[in-house]
């Protein structure tokens, strides 16, 4: 039986990876006159967490530089993002959760302000039960830690769950936690999310296949 949903936010929830490549571009621009391409953005970038991510973008800054760095390259995204979009035919599975008692929440390696910054600008602040972050947890994606949380805030069994991701980081998290792991094909190709553990890949949340598995596992 269906009871729990666990969602990743970025390139999930809504389509955001054209807004985090201008905000990195601009940032490594001011920082050292970098250039930052679609296809080094897709390999390197998409779907990681700040730390691990800007210590391998500025290998000779301190930690400390690598934390202002991080806080001014998420400023100039949210800067970017006033509004935001729900992706197509995610207001409709929340509602169906909603009116079916099914557990929600959002797992997401992005900073907490960003995380209600987005949520805010859909019009979603209130919708979750939790948001959970990976940098107030002990290991972010590709760990499976953020999801096995998620579980747990739930009092979910993994087999009772259905995960959505749009990154490779993000499914191998929750096909490591065990979670049926549905792929959103916003930021990679569906070959990329199957091989990295997806065991299904939708355009977006309206995708008959999605709602069959739904149905299936309604119990």
């Amino acid at each position: 039986m269906l009871t729990a949903l666990l969602f990743d936010l970025d390139g999930t929830l809504t389509d955001t990876d054209t807004l985090h490549l201008q905000a990195f571009r601009q940032l490594l621009r001011e920082h050292d006159g970098r250039e930052l391409t679609q296809a080094q953005f897709d390999a390197q970038v998409s779907g990681r967490a700040n730390g691990p991510l800007f210590a391998d973008l500025f290998p000779q800054a301190s930690t400390v530089d690598c934390l202002a760095l991080a806080d001014r390259k998420e400023a100039l995204f949210r800067e970017l993002a006033p509004a935001l979009e729900p992706m197509p035919g995610l207001l409709r599975l929340l509602e169906h959760a909603e009116v079916n008692g099914i557990g929600m929440c959002v797992v997401t390696n992005a900073p907490r302000l960003n995380a209600e910054h987005m949520l805010s600008a859909m019009g979603l602040g209130a919708r979750f039960e939790h948001v959970l972050v990976a940098e107030e947890l002990a290991r972010p994606k590709p760990d499976p830690l953020p999801y096995l949380t998620g579980l747990e805030c739930l009092g979910a069994d993994a087999g009772q769950a259905l995960a959505f991701e749009d990154s490779l980081p993000g499914v191998q998290a929750a096909n490591g936690a065990g979670i049926f792991t549905v792929g959103i094909a916003t930021t990679q190709t569906p070959e990329r999310l199957l091989a990295a553990g997806a065991k299904l890949v939708v355009n977006d949340f309206n995708d008959p296949q999605l709602w069959a598995v739904i149905d299936t596992m309604r119990g």
